[in-house]
């Protein structure tokens, strides 16, 4: 695939500036602080008052969590460039995937309680570090938490692109309060198999939530743009992991991709897919993906006229590509 974009030669500035100048972005964290005493955040909708600490389908309380934050340099080229993409890993995740590489923070709920205002700290240090964006991995269930964060670290001079680095299991209403505050949508497209979600990730109609949150992330900011020196600035890039043995619903999720986006969109076709421990033991999820099975997904991609976006060979993959949750400030 080719990394055709829309260039942008202009310095860019993020979204949030003017959202939070217009005073805009402190109704929308009030809007969802409203949303967090009865929380119908995600698709999940357990209704549990957040601000009380009650807890729902992702074991999140009042009490914002993170369990990593550095420079990474394993996501797409255009987010991670020379410098890193500053990369803040939240704890507890509103799906259960069994296969996920980051259980140690989805599944066994490691990390530590910060506030906004260390949270804002921590974007800023990112940004002296020279990172290229703020990437917020799982971010949906700590929204009011980390808008709050925004308010506090814009005035302070936060001015990179902020990533919103997602599972895909999200609610369009949600995501329409995201409006002017994010500046790059990197969403998963995991399955348009809900039997498939159900049994991988304990999702309820994941196809039909993932499709209407692809379509509002378009709306919101488009086709990918990248400045002239290969970063992203603006735009939605979508993540589909192939997994072994089921390359139809691969070319499912392309298939419903074209109709509902256009072969114009840009994808990250991944190949990195390892068995876990939660895996180990399941026939259909507990080896790699082969070079063969890969290759089939690229002629999916072919067949349907998608050329932009990046590849990820299987064999180019290894364990480091695993986190290890329990060392802060390194990957692995």
């Amino acid at each position: 695939m080719h990394n055709r974009h829309t260039k942008n030669t202009h310095r860019y500035q993020p979204r949030y500036i003017k959202t939070f100048l217009s005073s805009e972005l402190t109704e929308k964290r009030k809007q969802l602080e409203e949303i967090f005493t009865s929380c119908s955040l995600c698709p999940w909708n357990c209704a549990v008052n957040r601000e009380e600490d009650e807890k729902g389908r992702c074991r999140a309380g009042n009490d914002l969590m993170i369990a990593k934050a550095l420079p990474h340099f394993g996501e797409e080229p255009a987010l991670t460039g020379a410098r890193g993409s500053g990369t803040i890993f939240f704890t507890h995740c509103h799906l259960q995937c069994t296969f996920c590489q980051n259980y140690q923070i989805s599944q066994e709920n490691r990390g530590r309680k910060i506030t906004p205002d260390e949270l804002a700290l921590i974007m800023l240090d990112l940004q002296e570090q020279g990172c290229h964006n703020i990437n917020l991995v799982s971010p949906t269930h700590f929204l009011p938490r980390i808008v709050a964060a925004l308010e506090i670290a814009i005035p302070a001079g936060l001015s990179l692109p902020l990533v919103y680095n997602s599972n895909g299991y999200e609610k369009a209403e949600t995501l329409k309060l995201l409006d002017g505050i994010i500046d790059i949508y990197l969403p998963d497209a995991k399955y348009r198999d809900d039997a498939l979600a159900q049994s991988f990730s304990r999702a309820k109609e994941y196809s039909r939530y993932n499709l209407s949150s692809l379509q509002e992330m378009y709306r919101q900011v488009g086709t990918l743009r990248i400045n002239q020196y290969g970063i992203a600035e603006q735009g939605l890039i979508i993540r589909h992991l192939v997994l072994p043995h089921h390359l139809q619903n691969t070319r499912d999720v392309l298939q419903s991709l074209k109709d509902r986006l256009g072969s114009e969109i840009h994808i990250s076709l991944m190949g990195q897919y390892f068995p876990t421990q939660g895996v180990l033991h399941n026939p259909y999820l507990n080896r790699r993906l082969t070079s063969e099975e890969y290759q089939k997904a690229i002629s999916f991609l072919e067949e349907m006229g998608f050329d932009n976006g990046w590849l990820q060979e299987p064999d180019t993959v290894d364990k480091s590509f695993i986190p290890d949750f329990t060392k802060d400030g390194s990957w692995n």
